[in-house]
């Protein structure tokens, strides 16, 4: 199982927010890609791999997305994800909504919200046996990194990670580089995935 955290430190928290202007809602557009990119290949949607979303915008933040469609590929349950930007803000929107306090609710199979702080998510993740690996440019370079079968990697958005929370992070993680340029956090994930394809992983 292969495992990412997308951290933004803007996208709303709330589904009140507009489909057709995705920028304006925290930079949401930006969660829209790591979606599509984190999961969809050619012809089919990655069974193996599960996508950690965490808002930490207004109005009530911070938010956990859980996004895991492998659990969801045979099912004709109407929140099946599709590769449109639209489809996967649509989806995104109504996981909001369905925010309910104090539980983490599974609006279907493969899917559910609750309220978690970016360093909690983390940290239970470690604490379940899981490497996690940062994607830092000044890290150490993904081909020469040995990577277990259940692993995590974490990014950031536009404005990256939280400071204050990476200092916590850095007893347990590791800090990894996929190139010399700074690439999309879209971007990121596919390079990351790709060279998890050619180990096999």
């Amino acid at each position: 199982m292969r495992e990412f955290v997308y951290f933004s430190s803007t996208a709303r928290t709330s589904g009140n927010f507009d489909l057709e202007n995705l920028m304006r809602a925290g930079r949401m557009d930006i969660a829209c890609q790591v979606v599509i990119m984190s999961f969809f290949v050619s012809h089919h949607i990655r069974p193996n791999a599960k996508l950690h979303l965490v808002f930490n915008g207004p109005p009530d933040s911070p938010k956990h997305l859980e996004m895991f469609p492998g659990e969801n590929m045979d099912s004709d349950d109407e929140n099946k994800i599709s590769i449109s930007k639209k489809d996967v803000a649509g989806l995104i929107k109504k996981m909001l909504y369905k925010y309910k306090q104090g539980i983490k609710n599974e609006i279907s199979k493969g899917y559910s919200i609750e309220k978690k702080s970016f360093p909690k998510v983390i940290e239970e993740l470690h604490s379940e046996g899981k490497e996690i690996f940062i994607l830092d440019k000044k890290g150490e370079d993904l081909r020469e990194v040995e990577i277990p079968e259940n692993c995590v990697f974490v990014l950031g958005d536009q404005d990256g990670l939280p400071g204050k929370e990476m200092k916590r992070l850095k007893k347990f993680a590791k800090k990894i580089s996929v190139g010399p340029e700074m690439y999309f956090a879209s971007q990121t994930l596919t390079i990351v995935n790709n060279e998890l394809d050619r180990r096999g992983i």
